[in-house]
């Protein structure tokens, strides 16, 4: 009897062991995002953590969300470190760090979802994440922000020359700076959240896609929305490429096919929500121009390739990829 109950405590203690072993063996992602939940952002890190860890034992993904890590850009500097192993990011502030990820957020660049889905699905974009290695990333996917629209509080804005003066919050990126230094307004590069500068009256205008004007309640502090459509904005799933390539190949490939239907899974939702937001900012009181003068935001910056920030060599080589596979979908 004596040796049953032995055994039995043998038995419940290796039990025991196992388990905490097993626990403790799980290997942490950090996932950085600058958003909220229920932000586009969110969408996609939730789903791939959903998918991951329903799919493989060994990791957890611990989402850092609502700028608890920092700016967009602090969170790829932390992924360069390898503090932080993974992030969703929006297209424009990884100019910073690659100059020929601008050729994304060239403005007009993209028409329709369609052109968007060819091209970046496609070789250009395939090359752009290969891009991303020179850096100290690994790209994975592309995932969804929207198409960007502009708001402000001071007067309808329906044609490029209404933009003159407008003290507009942009991305930490120089083509945005550069975009709206173009159309005439005073261009302010500043990280996320941006409510209390609006409300405060620090910057008079901001440009985002519709998901953001509702999730943030930009409404309340913005009376005018213009649906400009002047850039497609992608958000880049990225990794420490270091990490990614210590990982098993079988785990690399893992992750890639997580965050690749996280990524669609995300655009998908973007997109059918995209009417409502639409219809909740007018109930919500936005003042909207559903149709404005593009030609004339067009003709304002149809020179920025003379710019020098379109002379560096690699933006040069690629920008001509993206706008001829853009003009093949035509």
């Amino acid at each position: 009897m004596k040796r049953l109950i032995m055994a039995g405590i043998l038995v419940f203690f290796c039990s025991l062991f196992m388990t905490t072993t097993n626990v403790i063996s799980k290997q942490i992602i950090k996932l950085g995002v600058v958003t909220k939940p229920g932000s586009a952002q969110n969408v996609c890190a939730e789903k791939f953590k959903e998918l991951l860890e329903s799919r493989s034992p060994k990791y957890e993904v611990k989402i850092y969300h609502s700028a608890s890590l920092g700016t967009e850009t602090e969170i790829l500097q932390q992924i360069q470190l390898n503090t932080v192993q993974m992030g969703i990011i929006t297209s424009g502030p990884f100019d910073v760090f690659l100059p020929e990820a601008r050729v994304i957020d060239y403005p007009f660049l993209f028409s329709n979802y369609n052109q968007v889905d060819a091209v970046l699905d496609g070789k250009p974009g395939k090359i752009l994440l290969k891009r991303l290695e020179r850096v100290g990333f690994k790209g994975l996917a592309f995932s969804e922000n929207g198409f960007r629209h502009l708001t402000n509080n001071k007067h309808p804005v329906h044609s490029a020359k209404d933009v003159k003066g407008l003290k507009i919050r942009v991305m930490e990126s120089v083509l945005h700076k550069e975009l709206w230094r173009l159309l005439g307004a005073n261009p302010t590069p500043m990280g996320w959240p941006i409510y209390t500068e609006l409300q405060q009256g620090t910057i008079d205008a901001q440009e985002n896609p519709l998901w953001v004007i509702w999730t943030y309640k930009l409404y309340e502090v913005q009376k005018y929305l213009t649906l400009t459509h002047h850039v497609y904005s992608a958000h880049i799933d990225v990794a420490n490429l270091k990490w990614f390539n210590g990982l098993p190949k079988e785990d690399q490939k893992l992750i890639q096919q997580c965050m690749l239907e996280a990524a669609h899974f995300q655009r998908n939702w973007n997109r059918n929500n995209e009417a409502n937001f639409l219809k909740k900012l007018k109930e919500a009181g936005m003042i909207v121009d559903e149709n404005p003068d593009l030609d004339s935001f067009r003709q304002k910056v149809k020179d920025i390739q003379k710019l020098d920030i379109f002379q560096v060599k690699e933006v040069k080589e690629l920008l001509p990829v993206f706008l001829k596979a853009v003009k093949q979908t035509q």
